[in-house]
């Protein structure tokens, strides 16, 4: 049976189906490479690498990982920031038939230990700085290969060189035994092969990469994504931008173990021949350095990152003229931080607002995007391609009509293979329909209207009852955020013996702006008349800065722990 498609009416000139190749990753990056070799690939630190020589290191890192035994099948948890070697081992892995973990290099060393168990990675890469702690994990979960790579391996000669001085001394000592392996004698291992090409045939239904995330239930998981699910990402993603974006630039903040950096910031536009323009930490000065000299076609981020853009100077005067494509995801967008970045673009001579999407790990990144031709106050958009959405009732698989509240399903190519080593949640988050369909049950609260336009309201788990009323913090956070005032906020539930939960607030004020009980009670006062009285927030508690996870979301479950030892006290 198929599903209903209100949008279609609103898609503009976006085809609903596309055509998806059955071959890998690798398959398709080193097809594009092969057909444009002279076009920039990457672009890091100044130095431009062209798809030729892309397709080259791919090849001799594919031969290096061969020549230290990784096979097909095999598991290597890749800890890097966005730097080309995350790349080449990206597909190099993918070419020889193995499969990459992905995993965020701030990670704490249990953090690590729990990634490199539950991938049963046999190999990992990360950089010199980080050598410390996968040495104490390494006495825990022996490793056959540990890869240390630094950031200025990649660098044009005079940058390394200056890179080495910087840095003469701060590195930390690596140990002489076979287990640890510089990247420079990692690489000549790929250049010195001599055996067969490490090539292995791998199809569109062959899990390609792991990337952890909190899953649809908060607790971390493994999630598998095939080689389609990330293949079709790339096409949906290209089609819904409305542009033809071949030879086209990204900046590439969004980190490589998410996936919006690596399948919308990365692979994207390496299957199109367009140029990733690698930012391995963000900082607002630097970014913005880059969106001036680079002039990138797409810039993408979490909210976080357009609302610091918005609070520094370092664009003041700057045409950005040259964008075609904003794109904001990773968390939700409050209406009030979209109006104030829209003006920006407006006032800097940008022909584009943000575009809001949304997504979960689950089908890799973004699976719903506001389209080119029209946007709704709220909405996260429309379903991407070959992609279905329904609501449905909490609990159940039923559809609920237009316009109600119920979870977020989907259901099309790009949905994961499933949870890693847990079948339980696995069948628990993909269910099949009356219909037939196998849909993903996000975990997530939000509506459709008519014409088929999605609304996220939020986290099923992060809704508040108080009173036996349902209350959802992301509306709260919209009012408060308007407030001239408030540059940020954040809004929990904390446990009451009476109410089940209280409303509480977390309020971070512009610059300029001291805390004050006359700010405090002002803010209740705005509250009262626009927040239902069961609603209100009954505190109120001003923070220099809201604890942010590290993508760069705001971490309101450090926020709920606080209160929660708080209330034992």
């Amino acid at each position: 049976m198929q599903p209903k498609t209100p949008w279609l009416s609103h898609y503009g000139d976006v085809p609903f189906n596309l055509e998806y190749p059955t071959d890998s990753m690798s398959g398709v990056v080193l097809a594009t490479a092969e057909k444009y070799p002279s076009l920039p690939a990457l672009s890091y630190m100044g130095r431009i690498i062209p798809y030729s020589l892309l397709e080259k290191n791919i090849k001799i890192t594919a031969k290096a990982f061969a020549a230290i035994g990784i096979k097909e099948g095999d598991k290597v948890t890749v800890c890097l920031p966005n730097v080309p070697q995350a790349i080449y081992c990206l597909y190099a892995l993918n070419y020889i038939g193995a499969i990459a973990s992905m995993i965020h290099p701030l990670s704490a060393e249990s953090e690590i230990e729990f990634f490199l168990r539950t991938a049963g990675s046999k190999c990992a890469i990360t950089l010199d700085q980080f050598y410390p702690k996968f040495e104490e994990v390494m006495k825990k979960y022996p490793l056959e290969k540990l890869v240390i790579a630094s950031a200025g391996n990649e660098l044009g000669t005079i940058k390394k060189v200056a890179f080495s001085l910087m840095n003469l001394g701060k590195m930390p000592k690596l140990p002489k035994d076979d287990t640890v392996i510089k990247w420079h004698d990692f690489f000549a291992l790929g250049k010195k092969f001599k055996g067969e090409d490490p090539k292995v045939e791998k199809h569109d239904k062959d899990v390609a990469v792991i990337l952890f995330s909190g899953g649809t239930t908060g607790t971390t998981k493994g999630i598998m994504l095939s080689n389609l699910n990330f293949n079709a990402l790339a096409l949906q993603t290209a089609a819904m931008s409305h542009y033809d974006i071949h030879a086209m630039k990204m900046l590439a903040a969004m980190p490589v173990f998410h996936g919006f950096g690596l399948g919308v910031c990365i692979h994207t536009m390496m299957v199109a021949g367009g140029l990733s323009i690698l930012v391995p930490r963000f900082n607002v000065k630097a970014y913005a350095n880059l969106i001036k000299t680079e002039k990138p076609n797409f810039i993408a981020g979490v909210p976080t990152l357009f609302e610091a853009i918005t609070r520094n100077p370092y664009l003041d005067g700057v045409s950005l003229d040259f964008l075609r494509g904003v794109f904001s995801g990773g968390d939700s967008l409050s209406v009030e931080l979209k109006k104030k970045f829209d003006k920006f673009l407006d006032d800097h001579g940008s022909p584009v607002h943000v575009r809001e999407g949304y997504g979960t790990t689950e089908c890799v990144t973004a699976s719903c995007l506001t389209p080119y031709c029209e946007e709704r106050e709220a909405s996260i958009g429309l379903p991407y391609p070959d992609t279905y959405y329904q609501i449905c009732a909490v609990g159940t698989c039923d559809e609920v009509p237009y316009g109600e509240d119920g979870e977020i399903c989907l259901c099309g190519p790009s949905v994961m293979v499933g949870y890693m080593n847990n079948e339980a949640e696995t069948s628990n988050t993909l269910r099949t329909h009356a219909d037939g369909n196998v849909w993903l049950h996000t975990g997530d609260l939000g509506k459709m209207d008519e014409d088929g336009f999605i609304y996220f309201k939020q986290r099923i788990k992060r809704m508040i009852i108080t009173s036996g009323y349902n209350v959802y913090p992301s509306q709260i956070e919209n009012v408060l955020d308007a407030h001239p005032k408030v540059q940020m906020s954040c809004v929990i539930g904390v446990k009451d013996p009476y109410k089940m939960q209280k409303v509480k607030a977390f309020i971070v004020l512009k610059d300029g702006i001291k805390p004050s009980e006359d700010i405090r009670q002002e803010l209740h006062e705005y509250c009262k008349k626009n927040v239902a009285k069961y609603a209100l927030p009954y505190q109120i508690e001003f923070r220099d800065e809201l604890p942010k996870t590290l993508v760069g979301k705001v971490a309101y479950t450090v926020l709920e722990k606080e209160a929660e030892e708080t209330s034992k006290e």
